[in-house]
This record gives C-alpha cells, sequence and structure tokens, in this order.
C-alpha cells in the first residue's frame, strides 16, 4: 500500500511544477503528517524531493528528475479508455485504476500538454442515464465486470419474471444503455443478453480451458487461495465477438419484438415530423418511408402511414402527442378513444 502511494507521490509531483502537502494529502487521501513522512522516504531513497519553504511554498523535484515507473499496466491501459465514461468506471469499480492510468499519461507528457486530461473532462462529458431517472448501480456489477476483464466462466441466479433460473455463462461484455446495465454472455453455445440488475447471485468457478486447472483448487494465477473471482473457470474467447455489432442487432431484434400491433394514421406534413419524437423512432422512419414509397402525400399532403406499436394502450398514450397533426383510421377502437379525447379536449376549450 505504501509503496504504491508513494510511486503516485512522485509521479504526481513529476506532472506539476510543485504541490503542497495539503494538495498531496488531498490527492492521496492521507494527512499532511503521513505526506511529510512519504517525502522524506523518498528523499532517502534518492528521490530529489525538495520542500519550499512559507506560505507559498510546497514540494517539488529538482534537477529535472523524472520516474522511469510510467509504463502502464493492462487494467489501467482498459480503464483509460473507459475514461470518458466516469459513472460507468465508478460503478464496475475500476475508478482508482483510471486514476492512476490518467497520472502516469500526464507524467509522461510534455509540460504544455499536462492540462490536456482536464481541458476534455471541461468540455466533454456522457450523462447515460435518461431523464426523470434516479440509476441504481447493481450490487453484482463490479464482480461482474471482474469476471468480464479476466474471461471467467460464473455461475448465475438470475429472476426471470416471478422465478429464479441458474445459469452457466461465459461472460463477454457489458453495454450501458439509458442507465441501465446489461450483460451479453454465451450460454450452451448461444449469445444472449441479461439485465445485471436482476441477477441474484453470481459465482465463479468451471473448469481452466487455457491451462487445465482444477477450480477445486482453490487458487489463483499466482498461486493465493479464497480471492473470489481469480479461482479457475477460465473460458477460451471466441475472437470473432464483436460487441457493439451483437449489441446493435439484439437491440433490433428486441424492438422488433415489442412491436406487435399496427396502427394506420394520417399525419399532416408537421405530423410526418414529429411522429418519430413521439413514438419508436425506427417503427416511425419505416412507416414514413414505406408510405412514402407507395404513393407519398395526397393532395391534401397528408401522408397514410401504417405504424408498427406495442400496443393499442401504448398507442394511445404515445400518439396523443401528435394531437391534430394526426387522425387515427384504425383500429374502430382506438379511433374511438382518440375521437372522444378530441371532444373532451374541445369541450375545455369551448
Amino acid at each position: 500500500m505504501r509503496a504504491a502511494r508513494l510511486i503516485k507521490m512522485v509521479l504526481l509531483l513529476q506532472s506539476r511544477p510543485s504541490m503542497t502537502a495539503a494538495e498531496l494529502a488531498r490527492e492521496l487521501e492521507v494527512s499532511e503528517r503521513t505526506v511529510a513522512r512519504d517525502v522524506l522516504a523518498l528523499s532517502e531513497a534518492g528521490v530529489p524531493v525538495y520542500a519550499d519553504r512559507g506560505r507559498a511554498g510546497g514540494y517539488r523535484l529538482i534537477g529535472g528528475y523524472r520516474t522511469r515507473l510510467t509504463g502502464l499496466g493492462r487494467s489501467e491501459a482498459e480503464a483509460l479508455f473507459l475514461s470518458g465514461v466516469p459513472s460507468a468506471l465508478r460503478e464496475m469499480g475500476l475508478a482508482d485504476a483510471a486514476s492512476a492510468a490518467r497520472l502516469k499519461v500526464s507524467a509522461a507528457l510534455l509540460p504544455e500538454l499536462r492540462d490536456a486530461a482536464t481541458g476534455a473532462a471541461q468540455r466533454f462529458h456522457l450523462d447515460a442515464p435518461n431523464w426523470y431517472q434516479e440509476p441504481e448501480t447493481p450490487a453484482l456489477l463490479p464482480a461482474i465486470a471482474d469476471a468480464v476483464w479476466d474471461d471467467r466462466r460464473i455461475t448465475a441466479r438470475y429472476l426471470r419474471k416471478d422465478t429464479e433460473v441458474e445459469r452457466e455463462l461465459e461472460p463477454y461484455g457489458l453495454v450501458l444503455k439509458a442507465g441501465v446495465w446489461y450483460l451479453a454472455a454465451r450460454t450452451r453455445g448461444d449469445y444472449r443478453v441479461y439485465r445485471v440488475d436482476r441477477f441474484a447471485a453470481v459465482e465463479f468457478g468451471g473448469a481452466d480451458e487455457r491451462s487445465g486447472a482444477d477450480e477445486g483448487s482453490g487458487a489463483d494465477d499466482n498461486g493465493q487461495a479464497g480471492i473470489p473471482g481469480r479461482a479457475g473457470g477460465r473460458f477460451v474467447r471466441d475472437e470473432s465477438f464483436d460487441l457493439p455489432a451483437f449489441w446493435a442487432e439484439r437491440a433490433t431484434q428486441f424492438t422488433r419484438s415489442l412491436l406487435r400491433e399496427e396502427v394506420v394514421l394520417r399525419l399532416s406534413k408537421r405530423g410526418a415530423l414529429q411522429l418519430p419524437y413521439v413514438t419508436e423512432r425506427m417503427a416511425a422512419r419505416e412507416a414514413i418511408e414505406a408510405a412514402q414509397t407507395a404513393g407519398g402525400p395526397d393532395a391534401h399532403g397528408r401522408l397514410t402511414v401504417t405504424l408498427a406499436v406495442e400496443s393499442a394502450e401504448v398507442a394511445y398514450a404515445q400518439l396523443l402527442a401528435l394531437g391534430p397533426e394526426g387522425e387515427i383510421l384504425a383500429p374502430s377502437g382506438l379511433r374511438e378513444r382518440f375521437a372522444a379525447a378530441a371532444r373532451r379536449t374541445a369541450a375545455l376549450y369551448t
């Protein structure tokens, strides 16, 4: 622990002209007395740390000292590629690795480039969850993320509707969609998608296909026993698996599986522009393109489309937003509901 802290202190001092004891204490999450002891230890080890006294004083490296301890570790390099999504890093337990990686990169940069990370962070930010939602981090996400990083097979208990099922999974990748985490995993030779917040329990296990290690030994790659997620059970990853392509395909399939009914409606020019914003976008675009191909707008500029919807109830809630820019033609029951809503609305304004 202390060795890692001393390395981090050197990297911090290498990346900045000087730092006060309070600044170092805050960055290292220790007391200022601990900072003073660590500086003394570095000096005794031959690292030229100099202390400037006085109000504007602080610690700095002298003589152009450069540490060679800037090589990125595997986990740090992997985390660095995700550093544009800080909330995702925290939820997967990778915030410390990403912080160390950014610090090493900063220490290796020329002085005039060291503000690059701060400049980028102040100009670009990703806020993944939908509006009006408070995302909750699934309790098992860090464990599942470990399995994904290490290609470790897991045995999972998964809540499906009102029942709990057990599955042997090879976790291939994690996807964050609108604040919800999903796991892409292979089971029985098939790739499937699971919502991470529906996992009730996860255990690491299975024979190690790469080394032939026995799961029952309870030892990790370094011979250490009893460390969750490190006890054998690795699977051979299919290198042809493409997570972005897989997710795009499954997301499209999922969307289409929900759209089981159809609604015929007549749209004004403005209504056709609004339709993708009030209902499922893919279905709206396909409906409008099909109508344009079939004959286009009528003499009054209105376009008649056949729209795939999840249900008549969902269509009622969504298409009301069109107001007078859309007219339901079929099914008749839904048209009657819209006519009744229109009469009630008109009564409010007469």
